[in-house]
């Protein structure tokens, strides 16, 4: 476990009810023809959410306080369930071993990171997994279903998947899991007033995504 996360997941009874999603960077510069130049900043997205909008009840509430207390503000990294994003496939399909192309053995290499690819045609992005779901994880060797601690591991702090043995050259390499997303609290203060709580406010809990 890296020293500034903790591989500990945020109440998921209030992520659930979380609103957010995927942030990009990108500058644009407007030509006197009208034409446009854009470039992106980021390589890869970074998500943001607001937990607060799943807090419905003080014993909630409660549970998010002491989370953010043990976690120090911003200063330590923690898992959040994304519920529109946290399979392989869709939200509503169990992951099946055939889910995501994760690489190809060439007959020596014996680990593969865990991706997920958006898109096909045009510009697929491949994100990488680094905190998949403890016992989740199934994966395939051009297509058939290897066996869990017998032909493989995958460790969940990392999203790393080692076999025992090298795939052979040309086999392709897939997998289905489920994932959390490391994430920080992007504030060293919850300003709760539980008087307008109960009045039926909501909490502003900002959580970003970290690279772990």
């Amino acid at each position: 476990m890296a020293s500034d996360f903790h591989e500990v997941r945020f109440p998921l009874d209030v992520s659930l009810g979380s609103r957010g999603g995927p942030a990009r960077r990108t500058d644009i510069v407007t030509l006197a023809s009208g034409r446009e130049h854009r470039n992106s900043r980021w390589a890869s997205s970074r998500r943001r959410y607001d937990a607060g909008l799943g807090v419905r009840t003080v014993d909630s509430l409660h549970a998010v306080i002491a989370f953010f207390e043990e976690r120090r503000g911003r200063l330590y990294g923690f898992r959040f369930r994304d519920r529109m994003d946290w399979r392989s496939g869709p939200p509503s399909a169990e992951p099946t071993p055939l889910d995501q192309r994760i690489g190809a053995g060439d007959g020596t290499a014996l680990t593969f990171q865990l991706v997920k690819t958006y898109g096909s045609a045009f510009a697929p992005y491949v994100r990488t997994i680094a905190k998949p779901v403890g016992g989740s994880v199934r994966v395939a060797v051009d297509g058939v279903e290897q066996e869990v601690g017998l032909a493989f591991n995958c460790d969940p702090a990392t999203g790393l998947v080692a076999f025992v043995t090298p795939p052979p050259a040309g086999a392709v390499i897939t997998a289905g899991y489920g994932f959390d997303v490391p994430v920080r609290f992007d504030t060293d203060e919850l300003d709760i007033d539980l008087s307008a709580f109960e009045a039926g406010a909501i909490p502003q809990i900002p959580l970003i995504e970290i690279v772990p």
